[in-house]
């Protein structure tokens, strides 16, 4: 029998590098409302020269040594959720989709962002699997049609949306009619100040969000779990370093 019980938050240390003593809290959090200029230039700040560096830098070193989790860590959790049929937002480089094993050999895969060099990137990446694309909004519903998924991937989607979780979790709700019964939602975010930020993890989150590259100062993983839990089965949500790993199900059988 379907246990409609979400799963308490769950902390989980970081392997390594050990980190440092938490600083003091390093900025007074203030809120981005999510605007359209707002949230316009959130998806402009992904271009080019930023996506040629993406892996190694951001998905690599700063993953690892400021967030502390491994981009091999979200990989992992990748594998674990993605279905035959997938919906990617936010895809950034395309390097989990390309890099994940799905469970069938040609999945059906498409691709959603506001902006075009994100996707166009992506979708060249991954061109064996023939990915649609569409430009969407993560505020507003989506345009897709008739199309239902069987898991809906949102990798590093959440901190760069402007408002407060319970404003950006709207995308949760633009996502659940376009998911099978017993499909599944998963991600990973970084969340905002804390203890389990360092002193040079601090100033980093600090600095993207002045620059506004992200917004999530106030971003906790309990506000995400409960978020989840208002819409989903099955919620777990893992922090790790700074990164909280998430995943939810729709009811229903699969």
């Amino acid at each position: 029998m379907e246990s409609n019980q979400a799963s308490k938050p769950v902390a989980q240390p970081a392997s390594e590098p050990v980190p440092e003593p938490p600083s003091e809290p390093f900025v007074e959090a203030a809120l981005q409302e999510p605007t359209q200029a707002r949230i316009q230039a959130g998806a402009e700040s992904y271009r080019r020269p930023m996506l040629a560096a993406y892996d190694m830098f951001v998905l690599g070193m700063m993953s690892r040594f400021m967030w502390r989790c491994p981009r091999g860590r979200m990989l992992a959790h990748y594998n674990r959720q993605i279905g035959a049929a997938h919906l990617d937002i936010g895809p950034g480089t395309g390097w989990f989709l390309d890099k994940c094993r799905f469970p069938v050999e040609s999945p059906s895969i498409t691709l959603v962002d506001l902006n075009e060099v994100v996707l166009a990137t992506t979708a060249r990446r991954i061109s064996r699997y023939h990915p649609q694309i569409r430009v969407g909004d993560a505020f507003q519903p989506f345009a897709l049609g008739a199309e239902r998924y069987d898991s809906v991937g949102m990798n590093f989607l959440l901190h760069c949306l402007p408002g407060s979780m319970r404003q950006k979790s709207v995308v949760f709700d633009h996502v659940t009619p376009l998911l099978r019964p017993g499909g599944r939602v998963f991600g990973s975010t970084v969340l905002g100040n804390g203890p389990h930020h360092t002193r040079r993890s601090g100033k980093l989150l600090a600095k993207l969000n002045r620059s506004e590259v992200f917004s999530n100062l106030d971003d906790r993983l309990e506000d995400l779990n409960e978020e989840l839990s208002a819409r989903f089965t099955d919620v777990e949500t893992v922090r790790t370093g700074t990164v909280c790993l998430f995943s939810a199900r729709l009811p229903g059988a699969r």
